[in-house]
């Protein structure tokens, strides 16, 4: 599939006003290419300039971030937040701090986070922000204070009606619970709603650490139901061994999966056994420890530096760890090993070599825009929750998102099935959530 001649001029124009952005041209090209069956059929897509409008950020907040180290030393570092669509709620993302974090990795983030939320159907904008900071290796108080900063900064754009952020890569629950300590000293406001995927004591809903690796897998077990089998006796490889991997992992092994590989920056592991929960937990969770530790641990298991879980044989792939960690001839790899499925745990991990793989061979591709839906979806369950002072017990909150993701797989496939692409996940996901949101824009006017 290819671009027509208006799309691929667009695509030229976003190329030239956002120059050294490579991760933000990828996911506007791969959404515009998987959008042509609708825009094809459909010129009025391109009226009042939609496909334009949804191109560019509503509003780039880049700003200085000073914080000190236990020694007292000084550091600098750069914060981000994009708002990039606002016209079905408030803006919605995650943050991310991680040491390779650019503006245009918070733009292609944020560009994704437009059609995932519209695919949840639960009222969500789009927005997403981090930090090149790295809180690897740092104290709770370097932490602490870091984020105390992010904050003095960041909460004049935020708010449960403007912008609610959530975690992403290296911002779990400690540090929403530092984040939202300070909105709330700077505020003088317990606007819960404001930050998702807080300490349950503070207002987090149950589930919420789960949700984003076990929506993964309940897409993927739709998509393998679609095809007339389920999960149960496969082998699966995951990538990834941070909260996504590790609750795949964990659904996986309850619907009868076998896990058998995790990763991290600097190698896999392969344990034909399966992974081990507890001892994954300890090395990764409480001791902050590299995967070595885990092989160290476990017999069975064999860690190997440098290389990625996606030479093992195995039914399904989940990418779970960052964007385009799956190659071309990682997916060749996984075609010639016979794998089923694959579902994007992360946030396009594939990358368009791979996905061309994938699609020529007739391999299922569950894209991360819907397939990582979860966590977006139970983060907006913690907004109900927040402004309605409730707390939901953590099997309701389990049962709707399984309901959410089954919605959404229905969405995708029939969307697909409408289009004349049948089965093909990735247009389907591009598509009904680009029209959503079409929608939606035109009935706003042109703001």
């Amino acid at each position: 599939m290819t671009l027509d001649s208006a799309s691929a001029a667009l695509f030229d124009a976003v190329v030239r006003r956002n120059p050294a952005e490579a991760e933000f041209h990828q996911a506007v090209f791969e959404v515009l290419e998987a959008i042509q069956p609708a825009v094809r059929r459909d010129p009025s897509l391109r009226d009042a300039a939609l496909l334009e409008r949804v191109c560019e950020p509503e509003r780039q907040a880049l700003f200085r971030v000073v914080w000190t180290d236990d020694a007292g030393r000084a550091h600098v570092n750069r914060g981000f937040r994009v708002g990039f669509s606002s016209a079905l709620g408030p803006y919605k993302g995650g943050l991310r701090f991680h040491r390779d974090v650019t503006l245009g990795t918070v733009k292609f983030l944020a560009f994704e986070q437009i059609f995932k939320n519209a695919l949840t159907g639960l009222g969500l904008g789009a927005g997403k922000g981090g930090s090149d900071f790295d809180p690897a290796g740092r104290s709770d108080a370097e932490v602490m204070r870091f984020c105390q900063s992010f904050m003095t900064e960041l909460h004049r754009h935020l708010g449960p009606y403007t912008d609610v952020p959530a975690g992403d890569i290296g911002v779990g629950a400690r540090e929403i619970g530092y984040l939202f300590g300070q909105y709330k000293r700077l505020t003088n406001r317990f606007d819960a709603g404001t930050l998702t995927g807080k300490p349950t004591l503070l207002g987090g809903s149950p589930a919420r650490p789960e949700a984003t690796g076990y929506g993964t897998v309940y897409f993927l077990d739709a998509v393998l139901g679609a095809a007339g089998t389920g999960l149960d006796g496969l082998t699966a490889a995951v990538s990834g061994s941070g909260n996504v991997a590790f609750h795949a992992i964990a659904k996986l092994r309850e619907l009868g999966a076998r896990p058998v590989t995790c990763s991290d920056s600097t190698g896999s592991v392969h344990d034909p056994a399966g992974i081990d929960l507890d001892v994954l937990h300890e090395v990764k969770n409480v001791r902050r420890a590299r995967l070595t530790a885990y092989a160290e641990r476990v017999p069975s298991a064999q860690y190997v530096a440098g290389e990625t879980p996606w030479e093992v044989p195995c039914d399904v792939a989940l990418p779970c760890a960052t964007q385009n960690e799956l190659d071309e001839q990682a997916a060749l790899a996984l075609t010639k090993n016979g794998v089923l499925a694959v579902a994007e745990g992360a946030n396009m991990p594939c990358t368009p070599a791979a996905v061309r793989v994938f699609r020529e061979a007739g391999i299922a591709l569950a894209p991360g825009k819907a397939a990582n839906a979860g966590g977006v979806a139970t983060s907006a369950f913690e907004m109900q929750q927040n402004a309605a002072r409730e707390r939901w017990s953590f099997a309701e909150t389990d049962r709707r998102l399984k309901e959410t993701m089954t919605a959404i797989h229905t969405a995708c496939l029939t969307t697909a099935d409408d289009h004349d692409v049948p089965g093909d996940y990735v247009a389907g996901a591009a598509i009904a959530g680009f029209r959503t949101v079409a929608e939606a824009m035109s009935g706003l006017g042109l703001v």
